[in-house]
């Protein structure tokens, strides 16, 4: 789940203008050294970012460094856009496992199924979630 592209720029931009403020505040020998820092951590930053995925692996969703087997999937449904703010706000169950991205649209509900965990359901950004549902075996078409 990449960022949006736009966050390159912008990111880049902040950090190549914190180096030039730095320079002209310590001109001199090690004027370079606040470019060669802090444009490879704003990369870094914005990788980091980028880096979380979505997928089920042999019979596990696996969200991040979260696992959940699928047997404890018990139904799911799609968040459009337009509904995203109302599952994130009131109606969030405090107990729910949640992996939102704020530049990823659409998300997941993933309702459980287990006695011994005490988490009701997960809510996952994703930008495919038709696709991760029919995966989990819950195929419920996209609400429109």
């Amino acid at each position: 789940m990449w960022v949006p592209w736009y966050w390159w720029p912008i990111g880049l931009g902040v950090a190549a203008l914190l180096a030039a403020e730095l320079h002209m505040g310590a001109p001199g020998m090690y004027a370079w050294l606040p470019y060669v820092l802090l444009l490879p951590v704003s990369i870094w930053a914005l990788l980091r970012l980028s880096r979380s995925k979505v997928e089920v692996v042999d019979g596990e969703l696996v969200v991040g460094r979260a696992h959940l087997p699928v047997e404890v999937v018990s139904r799911g449904v799609v968040v459009p856009a337009s509904a995203k703010s109302a599952a994130m706000g009131r109606q969030l169950d405090p107990a729910a496992f949640v992996q939102h991205r704020p530049w990823v649209r659409t998300m997941a509900l993933i309702v459980l199924d287990d006695p011994e965990d005490p988490t009701p359901y997960w809510l996952v950004s994703t930008r495919r979630p038709s696709e991760l549902l029919a995966a989990l075996g819950c195929g419920e078409s996209p609400e429109k």
